[in-house]
Formats: C-alpha cells, structure tokens, sequence
C-alpha cells in the first residue's frame, strides 16, 4: 500500500502536494474562519433580548472558502453585485435645504404600498463615496421590499447620487443637520410609519453622531437604528488604512473619489480663501483630503479636532435609540482591538455584533456568490422583527422575554 501511495506521488508530485495544502487551508478554514458571531450588549433589555431570538445569530457564518482575506473580499464583493445585480429603478424626490442645498432622496416602495402611509420605512446613509446605486444598496433594498415589506428611502449626500452641489457645502461624518432635517421631513410626511435608520459605513458614523447628539429626541423621530462597518475609533480606523500595501490602495482610492467630486463641481469652492484648491487636489489620502478641504469646511482648527468630533467611540452612553451595529473584526477601516465591545454590555440602547471575518460591508458567502450574503440575511431577520415588535423597542424597561 505504501509503495503504490510512494509511486503515486511520483507520477503526481503536483497534484499530490496541491490536494494536501487544499487539505489543510480546508481544516485551517473550519477551525479558525468559520465561527458563530459575537454580540456585546446588555441581554437583559429589550433590544438584546430580540437580536438574540434571531435565527442567524446563533449559526455559524461560513465566509466563501476561497476568498475570506478582508481586503480581497471587501473588493470581491463589490464586484459579484455589480455583476449579477442591475441598477434599481427609484423614484426620485428632490429635498431643498434651510441653505439652499440639494439633494436626491430615492425612493423604493414595495409592490402595492405606494400609497400606504403607514407602511414601515428604512432610510439609508450610504458610505464615504457611495449612493442609491452602490452595490449594497443594490442588495439591501431588494431584500427590504421583497422579505421586509418595508419601503425604502436612500438619502444621497450632497454631490451624490447624480446631483451636484448647488451651494458652497458638502458632507461630514460630525455634522448632523442635513440628516435632521431629513427625518424631519419624513416624520412630517409619514406621521404615522415607524422608522428605522441604517447607515452604512461613513453614513454609520454621521447616524450614530445624530443619535448620541440628540439624545432622548431622537425617540421621536427612529424607532430603532442600524450601523453597519462602522468605524468607531477614527483615529484608529486612519491610521489602519494608513498601512502601506493593500489597505493604503483602498486609501487612495477613495480620496481620489473625494478630489473628483469637488473637481466636478470647482466652481462653487474656487474663491474661498479657506482652502487651497490645488493643495485639495493633490490629495492621496482621506486624512489629506478631510485635512485640506472638510475639517476646513465645518470649521474645525484642523483634522484632529475633527476626527475627535466624529469618534463614537465614548459616546455610546448618549444614545437613547435601539441600536445595532454589525463589524467584522479583520475591517480595514474599523481594528478589532478599537470596537467598543466593554462599553456596549453596559449600554443601554447599543448592541455590536461581530464577526471574526467579513471586511468591510462585506461578508461573503456561498461557494458561488450570488450577490446576496450574510449581512442581507441579517438585515431582513432583523428588521422584521424590529417592525413586528416595535411597543417592546419602544419601551425602556428591562424585559425577561
């Protein structure tokens, strides 16, 4: 037996030696990737107790086999939806400002609920550079209107979306006031449809600066909110993407994003002495863009003031609204060792649940992904259940289920 096994290998070296390290990427993946999240929140209350009675967050999650290295899959992801998913036709609403900014606000209303105002509704912030039509939004709102019922609104930032800035101001993760008078409208529009909020990313952080902002206000206005890939720690979250190779790339990516988008519209920013245009341009970071131009923009003395302003960090105390956040701890954006996990048992309104693996607004999933992963299957169990018991998240008081 062993002589044929010996003589095997020796015809096959190849084949032989690419089945065992296949062997054992295969027991490597099931004992160190494969694992069951991790949530962090106090159980006792009523917004631990109902993600706890969800399906998917007591099962494992199985990241593709051959594609769970964050970055790659940050990118892989991206690239399956595009793919294999078109572009979603909205209903466009232009929202004017108090300054006399534009934006578009795009609808997606489930079949035959166009005009039902008491049909529940989900408003999504999307990330950095993103809108309506990025990939997870793709995936996101079909799932809502096909499993939730919900109807969904998708609030592109200023200059997103295919609709230039019409005055001197963009966007930041600190400032809330656009969002403010975005729920404004909405409450006022549909008084009597409950809201959740879910912010992705970027948009993650600007929710979470409302909500921590706001307080006890905010009640009135979301029924519960959702933060996905959120970067609690800025500076952390900077100085990892900061990191030369792979996450320095998704670095200048994004800041090249930013640059264009103020290129497009130059003309509204061109002779204000608060900046340097070409200093702007020549940006190879975010930290060198938010620098030059956004910290600048919203009048802080310099980007450490205002990354200090946008840190959630050590706000979670202030949030008053049942809120969900979901992180993969191997996130470029967001470190593991800086996800305010301790904070999170002992708060009253946050719940993080995290992943070993799952890069940032990923989680992949499926030998041959098909476009809808593991975050799409957490987002309908959950916001189902957010919607059908919307008296107990309501309700401040601790509840045994």
């Amino acid at each position: 037996m062993l002589d044929q096994l010996s003589d095997f290998y020796n015809e096959n070296p190849m084949l032989v030696t690419s089945a065992f390290v296949l062997l054992l990427t295969y027991v490597y993946y099931r004992i160190r990737v494969v694992n069951v999240p991790i949530l962090f929140c106090n159980k006792n209350n009523n917004l631990g107790k109902l993600i706890e009675s969800l399906p998917i967050v007591s099962e494992s999650y199985f990241p593709t086999f051959w594609c769970w290295e964050s970055r790659l899959q940050s990118v892989v992801v991206a690239c399956v939806r595009d793919l294999r998913l078109s572009r979603i036709s909205y209903s466009r609403q232009m929202f004017t400002f108090k300054d006399g900014g534009e934006v578009g606000l795009d609808w997606a209303h489930p079949k035959d609920k166009a005009e039902d105002k008491e049909t529940p509704i989900l408003l999504v912030l999307p990330g950095i550079t993103g809108s309506s039509q990025s990939d997870y939004n793709k995936a996101l709102v079909r799932v809502v209107k096909a499993e939730v019922g919900a109807r969904v609104c998708v609030f592109n930032f200023r200059g997103r979306g295919g609709v230039k800035v019409k005055n001197p101001r963009t966007y930041c993760a600190a400032n809330s006031e656009d969002l403010s008078e975005i729920l404004d409208f909405i409450n006022k529009t549909y008084p009597k449809a409950p809201v959740i909020a879910l912010g992705i990313s970027l948009g993650g952080i600007l929710l979470g600066n409302y909500l921590a902002e706001k307080g006890e206000s905010a009640r009135g206005k979301l029924l519960a909110a959702i933060l996905i890939s959120v970067c609690f720690d800025t500076f952390e979250g900077t100085k990892s993407l900061e990191t030369p190779g792979l996450n320095r790339m998704l670095n200048r990516h994004l800041a090249v994003t930013l640059v264009n988008s103020i290129k497009e519209t130059k003309e509204h920013f061109d002779n204000n002495k608060m900046w340097n245009l070409e200093q702007v341009f020549s940006s190879t970071t975010v930290r060198e863009f938010d620098s030059r131009f956004t910290s600048k923009m919203f009048g802080y003395k310099d980007v450490m003031e205002y990354y200090a302003d946008c840190r959630l960090y050590d706000k979670l105390g202030k949030i008053k609204v049942p809120t969900f956040a979901i992180n993969a701890e191997d996130d470029p954006f967001q470190p593991e060792d800086s996800i305010p996990k301790t904070q999170a048992e002992s708060s009253s309104h946050v719940a993080i649940l995290t992943t070993k693996y799952g890069g940032h607004v990923g989680w992949l999933e499926g030998w041959i992904p098909s476009g809808y992963f593991w975050s799409d299957r957490l987002m309908s169990q959950f916001l189902q259940a957010a919607f059908s018991n919307r008296d107990l998240l309501a309700n401040d008081k601790m509840v045994i289920w």
